[in-house]
């Protein structure tokens, strides 16, 4: 009987077990269960994977002393690829708590770990879509507030800061915000202001971040991430504090090093008289053990130290074993070129060695790192440099060559390959001593007897030494970038103008290990010398335009007046009938005048030998409207003469040419209009005018596309038809006549503004709304509006509203996507009748537009609303 009721107890349990585990009946029983088994089991897990992928992210992460800190370790998508399978087990397990466990106080939970899941993949739409489900769902505050904060890291990520202001108030509104969700809302405001470049934010931010951090590691890194704001501030004493907080919550040992160190400086180190004791002190740091591997680092922060003594030579001496040091931080690497291209860029004015060194610096940097940006703006610069300064020397030293006998060319090629051997023999004797690291891996520091500042070929170490690593690379001996670790000796000054040798500070005293050389032989060497006449001309052409493109590089992007003056009247005094003479004459104004030279006399020579020039008028009539202005109002003449032309009003159309250059000199239209001019000329001046003015042009035309337009209408001439005209309509080419006929008549269409923007109805397009500041300022609830207005009429179309300030006239309120032009007329159709918000008047609205994600790019970096829209009137009727 006993057993019996055993029996019939056992089975009355289990049914009652059974029937606990629906997911759906709302009982404190099964209330309890699914509260049990979500949290334990699938939302656990799911928890633990996220964590483990966080960790790594972390642990993956190499931190850059040098730079403040960023707030959040940044989400590397190579690490989240290497951890997908991670994400997806926790995906799948979040979305088990929820489908299984319904009634679970877990399914909120759940909800926002897929959301953190989305965005750590990137699908930001799809995690946004998850943060506000919780945020309008989630009966849990703590759950809400942390979904809030999520979404606004998203906003901020997307650069969506109309959005994330949104968030920001709504969240300043709140009550009864965790301390633990008021920190990680703190930190993400610092994160918004960091973002924006706001120190001030950040620093309040994280000051209120750091009170309610509870983890000692975490807290840490705040402080030493306000030790460095503070200390880039000037308030050395807060720096100090914060440094000395940084040490505490047993930091890695890097970090502790660079707060050790840092605090030093900002308290002792910087302020100290007694410079012996400074250097004693980073001497100390490099010799002892535990700071191996930021040796680099401590040679780097000595070499500062000498530079605002005033030391250079001692700084470069330092940096220069810096970059030898091995291990440590990549990044320092980079800094420690980036430094010395900046003393040999600013300091020393060898730009030459400037541009290798950055060479090596951009080397180091990762293209997200944020040093990347800044250093690759200023290599641009210095490439550009080198590419004319090389060529002219190399050119130059060539054609003085083809001018020596035979004898004395063999003689000095001989004396050449005999330096060089010698030169090698030395390197190998050096190697043997010590082995070398490999540094500066990009720079040609030039060897030789003589000075680079000579110019003769076999004499000018620039030049020949750029002749034997050409060789070396053709013949597959050496390449290029492992040549340049010698004596660095730059010519920097003007042909024609003094001329001084320089050391520029370097001797490296050893390379790294080669492969075997060939040198090159005697008949390879002298195979370079030129031997014709028309190779002479082509080499002499090439000078004539480096030595203008230097010159203007050497004004406009490196600031140094002098040097572009000498380069310029190098120019004219070596080609006095270039085609370039009438620029060089403006740009000589221009620089002159900068220099606090007399600069009258270049204008007077344009009015004499160019009066019709654009560049004459422009001098001569300088208060002429120029900018957006210039370029609208001579875009729309252009357009006019172009129809007198076409109707074969010749006359009419070449007035009104030469009327709109007279006023608006120097347009992006003047290239458009001197073009067309001359396609007036072929009918007013005959064929003998036509084709000189299509020559000078052609020579002095800046737009790669009119340049190959104007080669076909020249080609098209003379019967060349080795190039072809770029007109499909030209079927034949046969007949001459028929080719410049149709060549000309056709060739307005290159160059009409829609070439610029193209008609693609099918491809997606985005609405855009241009306000000017005021219009941004008194439309201070449009974002709101536009989502309770696409909620309403648009809610499956998956609409996304963001800003962009194209520049500080025009920020675009941008709606997307739209899968082609139709559906975005439709949308802009009902936003002109249905869509009001305050602020916001009828006026205003009509100036919107849609475009296609294409034209959108090129919109974006021309920056002409007007021209744009020119263009939409015609596209989009």
């Amino acid at each position: 009987m006993k057993v019996l009721k055993y029996r019939n107890l056992v089975f009355y349990l289990a049914i009652y077990a059974l029937a606990s585990c629906s997911s759906e009946r709302n009982t404190f029983t099964n209330r309890m269960y699914h509260n049990t088994t979500a949290r334990y089991n699938a939302y656990y897990l799911a928890l633990e994977k996220v964590e483990e992928v966080e960790n790594t992210i972390r642990s993956s992460h190499e931190e850059d002393y040098a730079e403040v800190l960023p707030v959040f370790y940044p989400i590397d998508s190579a690490v989240i690829d290497q951890n997908e399978e991670l994400l997806k087990d926790a995906y799948s397990m979040a979305s088990k708590a929820i489908d299984w466990h319904k009634i679970s106080k877990w399914v909120d939970d759940s909800y926002f770990l897929i959301g953190k899941i989305q965005h750590m993949r990137a699908d930001f739409d799809d995690a946004i879509n998850t943060f506000k489900f919780l945020n309008v769902n989630s009966k849990d505050d703590h759950v809400r507030h942390l979904a809030l904060t999520q979404l606004l890291r998203a906003f901020i990520d997307l650069r969506k800061f109309d959005d994330a202001a949104f968030v920001i108030d709504y969240l300043s509104k709140e009550n009864g915000i965790s301390k633990e969700n008021k920190q990680y809302l703190y930190l993400t405001l610092a994160y918004y202001y960091e973002v924006r470049g706001e120190r001030d934010g950040i620093l309040s931010a994280l000051d209120k971040a750091v009170d309610l951090t509870t983890d000692p590691k975490e807290k840490s890194r705040i402080n030493f991430i306000l030790g460095q704001l503070y200390q880039r501030a000037g308030f050395d004493a807060f720096a100090y504090d914060y440094y000395q907080k940084a040490l505490k919550g047993n930091p890695p040992y890097e970090r502790a090093f660079f707060s050790q160190l840092y605090s030093q400086q900002v308290a002792e180190l910087e302020k100290s008289k007694d410079f012996k004791n400074v250097r004693k002190y980073y001497d100390d740091l490099y010799q002892d053990s535990k700071n191996s591997e930021l040796r680099s680092v401590i040679l780097y922060e000595k070499a500062q130290f000498e530079l605002k003594q005033q030391n250079r030579d001692e700084g470069i001496r330092l940096l220069t074993l810096a970059a030898k040091e091995d291990g440590g931080n990549i990044k320092q690497k980079g800094y420690i070129y980036n430094r010395l291209s900046e003393l040999y860029f600013e300091d020393i004015k060898d730009f030459r060695s400037a541009k290798f060194y950055l060479d090596s610096a951009m080397g180091n940097f990762k293209e997200t790192d944020r040093a990347y940006q800044t250093i690759s703006r200023r290599k641009k610069v210095l490439d550009e440099y080198v590419v004319h300064y090389d060529l002219i020397q190399y050119n130059d030293s060539l054609i003085r060559l083809s001018g020596l006998t035979a004898e004395e060319q063999e003689l000095i090629a001989e004396n050449f390959i005999k330096g060089e051997e010698q030169r090698l023999i030395n390197e190998a004797a050096q190697k043997n001593k010590q082995k070398s690291t490999g540094i500066f891996d990009n720079l040609l520091a030039f060897g030789g007897s003589k000075g680079s500042g000579s110019t003769f070929y076999f004499d000018n170490s620039t030049a020949m030494q750029q002749g034997s690593l050409e060789f070396y690379r053709v013949w597959g001996t050496r390449p290029l970038e492992d040549n340049w670790r010698r004596s660095s000796k730059g010519f920097q000054q003007a042909i024609g103008q003094t001329l001084e040798e320089e050391e520029a500070g370097i001797i490296i005293e050893d390379v790294t290990t080669q492969p075997d050389i060939t040198l090159p032989s005697k008949e390879e060497l002298l195979k370079n010398i030129p031997r014709d006449k028309s190779t002479i001309q082509q080499m002499k052409m090439e000078m004539e335009e480096s030595y203008f493109q230097l010159g203007k590089v050497l004004f406009f992007d490196l600031k140094e007046a002098e040097s572009a003056m000498g380069y310029l009247h190098s120019l004219l005094e070596q080609f006095p009938n270039s085609n370039r003479k009438p620029e060089v004459y403006y740009t000589l104004y221009l620089v002159a005048q900068e220099a606090g030279k007399p600069f009258e006399k270049y204008k007077a020579s344009l009015n004499r030998e160019f009066p019709d020039s654009q560049y004459t008028r422009s001098l001569n009539n300088p208060s002429q409207s120029s900018g957006a202005q210039g370029n609208r109002v001579s875009g729309d003449r252009y357009k006019e003469a172009y129809e007198l032309f076409m109707t074969k009003n010749y006359l009419s159309s070449r007035s009104l040419i030469n009327q709109t250059l007279k006023e608006y000199p120097l347009t992006k239209n003047t290239d458009k209009l001197l073009l067309l001019d001359i396609m007036n000329a072929n009918h007013l001046d005959g064929k003998v005018v036509y084709k000189q003015k299509l020559e000078t042009y052609i020579n002095n035309v800046n737009d790669a596309q009119l340049e190959k337009l104007a080669k076909n209408m020249l080609s098209a001439l003379t019967g060349d038809i080795t190039m072809p005209p770029p007109i499909s309509r030209i079927d034949s080419v046969g007949d001459s006549n028929l080719l410049v006929k149709d060549t000309i008549n056709a060739a307005p269409e290159i160059i009409k503004e829609q070439l610029i923007y193209k008609e693609n109805m099918g491809q997606t397009h985005i609405f855009i709304l241009a306000l000017n500041p005021q219009q941004v300022q008194e439309t201070t609830n449009l974002t709101a509006d536009l989502e309770s207005f696409h909620n309403s009429g648009f809610s499956n179309a998956r609409l996304r509203t963001g800003t962009i300030s194209i520049n500080k006239d025009n920020t675009l309120v941008i709606i997307s996507p739209f899968s082609n032009a139709e559906k975005a007329l439709d949308y802009r159709k009902k936003f002109l009748t249905e869509f009001n918000t305050e602020g916001l008047n009828a006026g205003q609205k009509s100036g919107s537009f849609v475009i296609s994600i294409e034209n959108f790019q090129q919109l974006n970096k021309r920056k002409d609303l007007e021209e744009y829209k020119d263009f939409y009137k015609e596209a989009y009727k």
